[in-house]
């Protein structure tokens, strides 16, 4: 081919450019190892000036899985600005440099760093190097979804056909001589921003090739949270945990809670990497205790305990009670009470004029002080955080019901900065705890929260609300949490306030469900028109009506042979407690409307009684939708025992109280009861409370002639049972009575 010489120059220069080209690449592939670097070359970096729960759960990572950490700044002034709200964190890349240069030409070295307080390593240094390795670059920072802190910069970034595109300073892992480079040009302020700092670094094409940078762009590394909610999944397998990216298929080494993920993070950590697994259950729960056991009553910490009465609450004295009976010397308790309500100053004075003296110091706050429920709450956290001398703040609401007696101990022993006792409403899912928040702040449901409730899973977690019932240690009080008002937040409730001041303080708030600890009450349908309230709360509050109010034998009627015959066909079983008996006594002469045992009683249909007494209906006083219930709950499921093949709703069309004295009305003459079968319970004591009374069955010639209080008679009331009631010579005499199945 002829040419000119200027052509024939050019063809024989582009041979050798592209040799030389070759060759260099060739040289930069060289210098990736062909094998992973040992574990043993592994260093990890990470700045943290204060140990914060976020930083304490970072290291139990890392020492699970053997990592070298370098902490660098521990107990140094935080000079990086407010990072949670703006940018910042430029003090993070003055530290590093400074650590970096004794490693600045180890090149067989190679360097982790991570931030620590919102970090958590999810797999060990061989799968870290290992994947390090695979990106076949010398510098590989974790990618994430959205850019900050520079949105103009975003037209600088490569595209990138599959992945996150944009850098994250939150991670990055790298030789050391390549590490060092990075930071040595720093010469910013502490408040500069390390992020932008790395990603102006990352843009400029001549730097990221001689620093050999890359992203993960795929999470392989690192897994950023925000932006990425929706890809990130639990993972259970072989006694481990692993957080798995559902979008690329893969399985992070490194958790990173950015920006606004916090929560999700401590979600996550809840499980990674071993915390809790289906296999081993909770495998930190036993790390960290205290033992109370061998200690002596004048050697237990100092409670203050705060007791809050906001609003109208069933069984109020029930509370006390369970207050009065918890296992802890009461000498080591102090008491502050606030109370809003009028009605529920004679259970507050009570307690206290029985049982003040046995606690240290008592300090109630009433009605006529009129001081709100943010304020209360804060005064009485305040108490604790003055006094040097206090070592516990228990906070406790008047609905929660104090059933497991060594609650407080267990707490105590347990040795977490703030935690909650898990309390539910009976046999519902709302409980004291949220497992997760929602955008605009309120309740979500996290994946596990029913199975915590229902205590599938046991253990401590990690929780962004609690409510109700929780203690705090005196020493976050007066080290940490010194701000005064932690009740008041924006528009919030005193609770939710209080939550979102101590996440703000990066405070981790655990909820235990290691133990049965008790319940909350219902207070939708709390009234004060009665004398003795609680009686009708069997609907809004079985269990605590229960336990108030029915017999403490009554569940083992049947395995006990409690079950009794005194004559033929006729049970005699006891069903309710000394004090469903007096208060029932009392809230009929309360109302005090007695009839006058005539034949004539507008009170039923047709207006004639055959067989009169002087008694009070249960629908006079409101009780008859409560009274129907207790004959379903617990007289219907003994009926279809004792008669077989019998079934019952317990439905009774007639229930009331009948009064006997010998000047009024002392006996029944002989009937038969209109219904299928008869309830009669004694409501007071023979022999105390009066003389004589009892029933008669006569085809049978047997009578019961000294009925125990709180036990019920059952017998059929139609052609076989005439009877009659035996004369009360002495005092009154009081019966329930309720024909079932007219």
């Amino acid at each position: 081919m002829d040419c000119t010489p200027r052509v024939c120059s050019l063809f024989l220069v582009l041979p050798i450019l592209t040799l030389i080209l070759l060759s260099q690449f060739s040289d930069c592939r060289s210098e990736i190892r062909k094998n992973p670097v040992p574990k043993e070359n592994l260093l990890v970096f990470t700045v943290a000036t204060k140990e914060t729960d976020g930083f304490k759960r970072f290291m139990r990572s890392a020492n699970f899985f053997n990592y070298t950490v370098k902490v660098l700044g521990l107990g140094d002034e935080w000079t990086g600005g407010d990072v949670t709200k703006t940018s910042g964190g430029g003090q993070k890349v003055r530290i590093l440099k400074q650590a970096l240069k004794s490693y600045a030409t180890e090149k067989e070295l190679v360097i982790l760093f991570v931030d620590s307080y919102d970090v958590i390593f999810a797999s060990g240094p061989e799968e870290l190097l290992k994947k390090f390795h695979q990106a076949k670059h010398k510098l590989v920072f974790g990618a994430e979804a959205f850019i900050w802190p520079s949105r103009h910069l975003e037209i600088q970034y490569p595209h990138v056909r599959e992945g996150k595109r944009f850098l994250n300073s939150g991670g990055f892992i790298g030789f050391a001589p390549n590490v060092y480079q990075l930071v040595e040009p720093w010469e910013l302020q502490d408040k500069d921003d390390d992020q932008l700092f790395y990603t102006k670094t990352y843009l400029d094409p001549e730097k990221r090739a001689s620093l050999n940078i890359t992203l993960d762009h795929r999470c392989r590394i690192f897994q950023n949270l925000n932006g990425a909610l929706d890809e990130v999944v639990l993972k259970f397998e072989d006694n481990q945990v692993r957080a798995r990216n559902m979008a690329y298929n893969s399985l992070p080494v490194i958790i990173h809670g950015n920006g606004p993920t916090k929560m999700q993070l401590n979600y996550l950590g809840n499980y990674i990497p071993k915390v809790w697994t289906f296999e081993t259950g909770c495998t930190e729960c036993e790390k960290d205790t205290i033992s109370l056991a061998e200690k002596k009553d004048s050697e237990f910490l100092t409670v203050l305990i705060g007791i809050f009465i906001e609003q109208l609450t069933p069984f109020v004295e029930d509370f006390f009670e369970r207050l009065m009976n918890l296992n802890f010397p009461k000498k080591q308790l102090r008491i502050f009470i606030h109370n809003t309500q009028t009605h529920h100053e004679q259970h507050v004075w009570k307690f206290i004029e029985q049982h003040g003296d046995q606690y240290q110091s008592v300090k109630v706050v009433g009605p006529d002080e009129e001081i709100a429920n943010a304020d209360a709450r804060n005064m009485g956290i305040d108490l604790c955080r003055q006094d040097v001398t206090c070592d516990y703040y228990f906070s406790v609401d008047i609905e929660v019901v104090l059933q497991n007696r060594d609650i407080l101990k267990l707490l105590i022993e347990q040795n977490r900065s703030i935690l909650a006792p898990l309390i539910s409403r009976h046999k519902k899912l709302w409980s004291n705890f949220w497992g997760a928040l929602s955008v605009d702040g309120y309740y979500a449901r996290s994946e596990d929260y029913v199975d915590i409730v229902q205590r599938r899973r046991i253990g401590l977690w990690n929780v962004p609300y609690i409510s109700s019932v929780y203690l705090i240690q005196g020493t976050l009080l007066q080290s940490v949490l010194t701000e005064k008002d932690l009740y008041h937040a924006s528009n919030l409730d005193p609770d939710m306030a209080f939550c979102h001041n101590i996440r703000e303080q990066e405070v981790f708030m655990y909820i235990t469900n290691r133990h049965e600890f008790g319940r909350i009450l219902s207070v939708a349908n709390c009234h004060t028109d009665h004398l003795h309230n609680d009686l009708w709360q069997i609907s809004e509050n079985p269990q605590d009506w229960e336990d108030k109010y029915i017999h403490e034998n009554y569940s083992s009627i049947i395995e006990n042979k409690i079950l009794l015959e005194p004559c033929p066909d006729v049970y005699w079983f006891p069903i309710f407690t000394e004090r469903a008996c007096d208060e029932i006594v009392e809230e009929m002469e309360h109302f005090g409307q007695w009839s006058t045992g005539g034949n004539r009683d507008i009170r039923i249909q047709g207006g004639y009684e055959n067989v009169p007494t002087i008694d009070i209906h249960m629908n006079q006083i409101g009780y008859e939708r409560e009274w129907q219930r207790f004959l379903r709950e617990f007289i219907a499921p003994l009926t279809e025992k004792i008669y077989p093949g019998y079934y019952t709703k317990a439905y009774s069309f007639l229930n009331f109280v009948v009064r006997y004295k010998p000047e009024e009305q002392p006996s029944l003459e002989p009937h038969h009861d209109a219904s299928t079968f008869t309830i009669n319970v004694a409501l007071n004591r023979a022999g105390v409370d009066y003389e004589g009374g009892g029933c008669r069955f006569i085809r049978y010639n047997c009578s019961i002639q000294a009925p125990r209080k709180g036990w019920a008679l059952m017998h059929p009331g139609r052609l076989t049972h005439y009877h009659e009631g035996l004369p009360t010579t002495s005092g009154t005499r009081y019966i329930a009575v309720s024909f079932v199945d007219p």
